[in-house]
């Protein structure tokens, strides 16, 4: 299958406009253009990302619910459990929230499952074995939670709270949730739907500072600084390969500079391991570096060990964090290769159609939190949506990955009709 390339043509009739308003380079301005950027002010907010520029919290719905609960939950000194995911974004966003909450003196822990042996997502189970022995009153889950009908109820019938942060598409019929903030709600003021999960975390933490300044709570301690917080919003968001647009594009560059500086000790240990030089960090950085190093830890072992490296309070510990994200991320590579030659071997003696619209493999003992990036390398090999499956007795688990166009969760949920 070969690639059909579609040339973009720039507006002639802005083009010269942004190069005589702004005094772009005529390159600049086509490219810009290109990227559906007609006037000046959405050119000028391109180039120059500011905080002031982006939307506030309220666009979202149930923002000023979940807030106000959790502003009872720091007065009443109830315990608070974080629930995220394994991957960047839901690491990125649990150290967000954990981290801003224990510095305004929460009783607050977190938890992240397990990849293989728990899956995604808040589970009924989750409630009983975790949430009710640390004596949770109030639960926030993040980068997850839209789809969680059963564990709510659960957790509604211990008397606890949950609300949930998330940017995944919703369901039908909404959970019951104290509170759902997700950008993608049909209910929600349009404008933030390319948030990432810890994007959206990051505006409950915007929302809830402002709610504490305003009933005094930061007389009693400092008020932490948000934007010191933007490297980990750069982090999930660049690493979840969200749209470098508006409210994106702000909070990574605010966290790139953060990165540049100073920024979060273990991610500046896990930089020097990567050999990475601080003043020239960028996206590409994040997205082939940094990135891959933190998932390897939910891909291989627990994201528990990239969380260590992420609310690590000193250099030593941060560097021993570093030192095993990177030898994890090795032992990662080390078996994706081995899948991917097993995967070249049967294609040798087994060539595939090239009619066929999808492409499906199988094998055994192949890691299920490999195959993921194993599916994304076959799709761009041979431009079509790839399913990989790990077959375990009469089970079989794996990861599917699509091309522009095919929606490939809506067929496959089909397929369960």
């Amino acid at each position: 299958m070969k690639l059909k390339w579609e040339i973009i043509h720039p507006d002639q009739n802005t083009v010269p406009q942004l190069i005589r308003q702004l005094g772009l380079r005529p390159l600049t301005a086509k490219l810009i253009n290109n990227r559906s950027i007609y006037s000046l002010k959405d050119a000028k907010r391109f180039l120059k990302p500011s905080f002031k520029d982006l939307p506030p919290p309220t666009l979202l719905k149930d923002m000023d619910k979940a807030t106000a609960r959790i502003v009872a939950a720091l007065e009443k000194k109830e315990e608070i459990l974080v629930f995220g995911d394994y991957d960047v974004d839901g690491i990125t966003a649990t150290s967000l929230v954990y981290q801003f909450l224990r510095n305004a003196g929460a009783h607050v822990s977190y938890y992240i499952p397990n990849r293989i042996t728990e899956g995604y997502g808040l589970k009924a189970l989750h409630i009983r074995s975790c949430a009710l022995p640390r004596k949770a009153k109030l639960i926030i889950t993040v980068d997850c939670g839209s789809s969680s009908h059963e564990a709510i109820l659960e957790a509604r019938k211990h008397g606890m709270d949950v609300i949930v942060t998330d940017h995944h598409e919703l369901p039908d019929e909404l959970p019951q949730a104290l509170a759902l903030i997700n950008p993608k709600r049909r209910d929600a003021a349009a404008g933030l739907a390319n948030l990432a999960g810890v994007g959206v975390a990051f505006y409950l933490i915007i929302n809830l500072r402002m709610q504490l300044r305003r009933i005094g709570y930061w007389r009693k301690q400092k008020e932490p600084n948000l934007k010191m917080l933007c490297d980990l919003v750069a982090l999930g968001t660049v690493a979840d390969v969200m749209p470098m647009i508006n409210e994106n594009r702000i909070l990574t560059k605010a966290g790139l500079e953060e990165l540049q500086t100073r920024g979060n000790e273990g991610i500046r240990m896990l930089m020097e391991q990567c050999g990475i030089v601080p003043r020239y960090l960028d996206a590409m950085d994040i997205a082939f570096k940094l990135g891959p190093r933190l998932n390897a830890a939910g891909r291989v072992a627990h994201a528990d060990h990239a969380m260590a490296l992420l609310t690590a309070d000193n250099p030593a510990d941060a560097a021993q964090h570093a030192g095993h994200l990177h030898a994890l991320n090795r032992k990662r590579r080390e078996k994706e290769k081995e899948i991917l030659r097993e995967i070249d071997a049967y294609l040798e003696r087994h060539p595939l159609d090239r009619h066929s619209k999808i492409v499906m493999l199988h094998g055994r003992k192949w890691h299920v939190g490999i195959l993921g990036i194993v599916a994304s390398r076959l799709v761009n090999r041979f431009l079509r949506p790839v399913v990989i499956l790990a077959l375990e007795g009469d089970m079989a688990k794996g990861s599917a990955r699509s091309i522009p166009g095919i929606d490939l969760a809506s067929l496959l949920a089909a397929c369960s009709r």
